[in-house]
């Protein structure tokens, strides 16, 4: 298949719970950090949304006393979602396909993310070719910037979860 996938870029999907989320990502508790996306315009944009709970598994040591969410699981998120709207763009036989990381870059932390808070992940494709996307994101809390940042990923065909 294609890079294109079977969808017209900017085709509209319905959101993706948690179960969909685990269909197309292999990302697992204590390191999946989207709950659910919505706002889905295939190889378009997504947004993506995380509830922050004080059961976080950081926030035991990042810091007791003023728990704040790490800025780079704040970073981790935005991809993880990036990632679900590339995996669900290029279709079902691209489900649990591992998508990793290749660049991170103009990172911006503006505010913190704490415990009870609910992150929205808005991530814009800006440009792909060969499989690697190059995204824009931006985290926010009640309308407010927490982070903002540019990053790509690529997609690594023929790595799935439980293979």
């Amino acid at each position: 298949m294609s890079q294109q996938g079977r969808f017209e870029p900017g085709t509209p999907l319905p959101d993706i719970d948690y179960t969909g989320i685990l269909k197309r990502i292999p990302h697992r508790y204590p390191m999946l950090m989207v709950d659910r996306l919505a706002e889905i315009e295939t190889f378009k944009r997504a947004v993506g949304i995380k509830n922050v709970t004080f059961n976080e598994p950081f926030f035991q040591g990042h810091f007791p006393s003023d728990p704040i969410m790490p800025g780079v699981l704040v970073i981790e998120a935005l991809a993880q979602a990036a990632a679900v709207l590339v995996v669900a763009s290029l279709g079902a036989e691209f489900e649990g396909t591992t998508v990793y990381f290749s660049t991170v870059d103009e990172v911006k932390f503006r505010r913190p993310v704490r415990p009870g808070d609910q992150l929205k992940l808005e991530v814009v494709l800006e440009r792909s070719k060969l499989m690697i996307y190059k995204f824009r994101g931006r985290a926010l809390v009640d309308g407010l910037l927490a982070t903002e940042c540019l990053f790509s990923a690529k997609v690594m065909t023929g790595t799935r979860s439980g293979e």
